[in-house]
C-alpha cells in the first residue's frame, strides 16, 4: 500500500469516528449548534454574500431590496439547520428518518416497479436532498436496486464519508459517468431500480444541448437524464419536497410520465425545471442559493462553441 493511501484511509477513519461521535448528540443540540454556525456563517465569514445577492436580485428583481435580504437570512439559518442535519444522519435509525422524512405516495413507485418498469426520481438541491436518500424505506419489499447519482467530490477523502453517510438506508451512490453502465448491469441481472437525480446542476459547456427560462433568467441545463429515459423507457418522477417544521419533511411523488418517448424532445427536462420554479417560488428559502447556477451564458456559449453531429465541440480559432 502506497504510503498516501495509508494516510489517506487513516484520516478517513479518524474523521468518520469524530463524524460518528458528534452525531450521537441529541437533534435539540444539534440545532444549537446550527444557530452558533449562522452567526458565523452569515455575519463574519458571509459564506459567499455576493452569489447569493446576485441569484435572488435575478430571480425576484419584482422584490424590494430589503425582502431579499430577509430571504437571504432565512436561507442561511436554514444552510446551517441543513449542516446539522447531515451530520446527525450518520446515525439516525430507520424509524427515526422515516418519521421525519416522509414521502407520500411511495405507491405509485410500487406499482410502477411491479410493471416492470425502472424509475428515474428528478429532484433540485431544496430542502434536505441527503435526506431524501432515505427513499428505500418507504418501498421496503421491493426487489430493486435503489441508488443516487452523485459528482466524485475533489477531496477523496470527503467523497468517501459523504457517499458511506448517503449509502446507509439502502441506496447506493453511483458517480455521474457510470449511470449508464450501472442501469445496464443491474438491469442485466434482472433488477428493476429507482435512480435519483439531483438535476439542477451547471452543465459543463460540452453537456449543454438546451437553454430555458428558469427563475426568470436563460439558463443551460442538463439533458442527460431525459435521454436514459428515452433510451431505457423509464418512468420519470418528480419529488415535490417541502419542509413541515424544523427537522421534519415532507417530500410528494409526481409522475411525470411513463411514456418518455411519447413526448417532445426537452419536455421532460422542461417540465421538471417548470415543477422546480414552482417549488422553490412556495418557499425560496430552502433552495441552495450558494450555487452559482448561471455563470455561463448562452452569449459565451455561442462565441466559444458550437454543435456538430450533436456534439459540443469548441470553434475552430484562427
Amino acid at each position: 500500500m502506497k504510503l498516501k493511501t495509508l494516510l489517506n484511509s487513516i484520516l478517513y477513519w479518524l474523521l468518520f469516528g469524530l463524524w460518528w461521535l458528534v452525531s450521537l448528540l441529541p437533534m435539540w443540540l444539534h440545532y444549537v449548534l446550527a444557530d452558533v454556525l449562522y452567526v458565523l456563517v452569515a455575519h463574519v465569514l458571509r459564506y459567499r454574500s455576493k452569489v447569493i445577492d446576485k441569484n435572488l436580485a435575478n430571480a425576484f428583481p419584482e422584490l424590494p431590496d430589503a425582502e431579499r435580504q430577509r430571504m437571504k437570512h432565512q436561507f442561511y439559518h436554514y444552510f446551517c439547520d441543513f449542516i446539522a442535519e447531515i451530520v446527525k444522519y450518520a446515525t439516525m435509525r430507520p424509524d427515526n428518518i422515516k418519521r421525519r422524512m416522509v414521502f407520500h405516495g411511495a405507491e405509485k413507485v410500487r406499482e410502477i416497479l411491479r410493471d416492470g418498469q425502472d424509475v428515474a426520481f428528478m429532484l433540485g438541491h431544496y430542502c434536505n436532498w441527503e435526506w431524501m436518500t432515505s427513499y428505500p424505506i418507504w418501498l421496503e419489499g421491493v426487489e430493486a436496486s435503489f441508488g443516487q447519482v452523485a459528482h466524485l467530490l475533489e477531496n477523496p477523502i470527503m467523497d468517501r464519508l459523504i457517499n458511506k453517510m448517503r449509502d446507509r438506508q439502502g441506496s447506493k451512490t453511483v458517480a455521474m459517468q457510470e449511470t449508464l453502465r450501472w442501469l445496464l448491469r443491474e438491469r442485466q441481472e434482472g433488477h428493476p431500480t429507482v435512480l435519483a437525480y439531483v438535476s439542477d446542476q451547471v452543465p459543463l459547456w460540452w453537456n449543454i444541448h438546451h437553454w430555458l427560462n428558469f427563475m426568470n433568467q436563460d439558463t443551460p441545463v442538463f439533458t442527460g437524464l431525459e435521454r436514459i429515459a428515452r433510451k431505457l423507457n423509464q418512468a420519470v418522477v418528480y419529488i415535490d419536497a417541502r419542509r413541515v417544521r424544523r427537522g421534519f419533511y415532507e417530500a410528494d411523488v409526481h409522475v411525470i410520465t411513463r411514456d418518455p418517448n411519447s413526448l417532445p424532445e426537452f419536455a421532460i427536462t422542461d417540465e421538471y425545471f417548470r415543477l422546480l420554479e414552482a417549488t422553490i417560488r412556495r418557499e425560496p428559502q430552502f433552495w441552495l442559493w450558494t450555487h452559482n447556477r448561471w455563470k455561463r451564458t448562452r452569449e459565451e456559449f455561442n462565441r466559444e462553441y458550437e454543435v456538430k453531429d450533436g456534439r459540443v465541440v469548441k470553434k475552430n480559432r484562427p
